[in-house]
């Protein structure tokens, strides 16, 4: 069994990975889930995760951007290089386990948006996302707003074409 799979504990609580029915050192399986049957079983990767919330949280209106301050910045610079995008998993980190998950989201939120309502909206939203496509049990979706976009933080415009400046 990986590390990633096994149980850790935070002040936040139990993160996920569950114990895989660890008993005595022995691995055991104590309940059938959708991803392990007689037949076999069906592993997802952190990336599938990533990808899943990051797509589900920016369907949710009021979200500007996803990441703190340097994410965003990497994400702006693979942008203009010809070919480059930027990550549909930008600003979200997973745990995955066997049978359940916890995702941490960074995001930018839209001026105006009431962040609570948001952030619960966000947390639905990725919730029914992520077990509906992989079967997984969320866990916890923990959420850090790291900044308000403002509309005149887009681009300097004054709003006839040309760059605003301070000194004429």
């Amino acid at each position: 069994m990986s590390e990633k799979e096994e149980t850790t504990t935070s002040a936040a609580g139990t993160r996920p990975g569950g114990d895989g029915g660890r008993v005595g050192g022995a691995v055991t399986r104590t309940a059938d889930s959708a991803l392990a049957s007689e037949h076999g079983r069906t592993s997802i990767a952190d990336v599938v995760v990533s990808k899943i919330a990051g797509t589900a949280t920016r369907e949710v209106s009021g979200v500007y951007d996803l990441g703190g301050g340097a994410s965003r910045a990497v994400g702006q610079l693979r942008q203009r290089i010809p070919g480059g995008r930027a990550s549909v998993s930008q600003g979200v980190s997973v745990e995955v386990g066997e049978r359940q998950t916890a995702i941490d989201i960074d995001l930018v939120v839209e001026y105006g948006v009431a962040i609570a309502d948001l952030a619960s909206g966000v947390r639905r939203n990725v919730i029914a996302s992520v077990e509906r496509m992989t079967g997984l049990e969320v866990t916890e979706v923990n959420i850090t707003v790291h900044d308000v976009h403002l509309d005149e933080d887009d681009d300097g415009d004054d709003g006839d074409g040309e760059q605003s400046t301070r000194v004429e």
